[in-house]
């Protein structure tokens, strides 16, 4: 399907303020960017690079007083997301070097201490995808999707206990439960075609698919919030949680004041539909 998605957002600084952002999709597995515009009002001079996630980041100053951003591309995305229950664990010693980061510890995913609680949903489920998947059911059916319920400091260790949260909480657990059975996990955002209300969305990825040769797994895409699996997806950073995928991270004072999401369908011009 090809979408178009967006977000704007505004924010008001009282003082200069430096800034670095996240809000371009870039093409990859299951998404191809057709077109994009990155608008800022007033314009500043940007510096964009890419991180060590692979991420595209805009590095600028925010002047003093309102500023807003508005991103949005449209992009030729998958229907449906790869599903495949009999994906294998991969042996730690088996994974590329470039995955290992994402079987630690991290700020919102403390797998150390989740081992317990990650084994017992899991049960007798045969190594890799369908404990990714038994996990991602559990989240789904035991904790809560509620606004207001968690905020910037809620670890997966707090969902646990309070039983609510909002995307970004399941992902964090989901990515925790994972990586305590050794099964790198990873956070994902960006944006869901039909989500309800519709928002910037979170997700997570588990890194399983050991084969009778020996070669390596993949990732593979698992959202807690959604009963069954979905496509349409746009990916827009990724990173061990929430710390490495902030779409604006901030160095003074800056206040978010407001901040619009869509995603629409494109229909496809006459002749590329012939």
């Amino acid at each position: 399907m090809r979408l178009e998605a967006g977000c704007q957002i505004t924010f008001e600084a009282t003082d200069s303020t430096p800034v670095i952002l996240m809000l371009r999709p870039r093409s990859g597995e299951g998404q191809w960017v057709i077109r994009e515009e990155y608008l800022l009002t007033p314009p500043v001079p940007v510096i964009e690079y890419t991180d060590g996630y692979g991420n595209l980041c805009q590095r600028l100053i925010v002047p003093t007083g309102s500023f807003q951003v508005r991103s949005s591309a449209i992009v030729e995305t998958a229907d449906a997301i790869d599903v495949l229950p009999e994906a294998a664990y991969v042996p730690v010693e088996h994974l590329p070097e470039q995955v290992l980061q994402f079987l630690l510890p991290s700020r919102y995913c403390p797998a150390d201490r989740m081992g317990d609680l990650a084994q017992e949903i899991v049960a007798d489920c045969p190594p890799g995808y369908a404990q990714v998947e038994a996990i991602r059911h559990w989240i789904q059916t035991h904790i809560e999707y509620a606004y207001g319920t968690s905020d910037a400091s809620t670890w997966a260790l707090d969902t646990v206990e309070h039983r609510t949260g909002v995307c970004r909480d399941f992902a964090h657990l989901g990515i925790a439960l994972c990586r305590s059975l050794n099964i790198p996990a990873r956070m994902v955002v960006g944006y869901l075609y039909e989500l309800e209300p519709m928002d910037l969305h979170a997700w997570f990825e588990a890194y399983v698919g050991m084969d009778a040769t020996g070669m390596t797994g993949r990732w593979y895409t698992f959202d807690a919030t959604q009963a069954q699996p979905r496509g349409n997806r746009i990916s827009i950073a990724y990173g061990r949680d929430a710390a490495d995928v902030a779409l604006a991270t901030q160095f003074g004072p800056m206040q978010l004041v407001n901040m619009q999401v869509w995603v629409n369908t494109v229909a496809l011009e006459p002749a590329e539909s012939a």
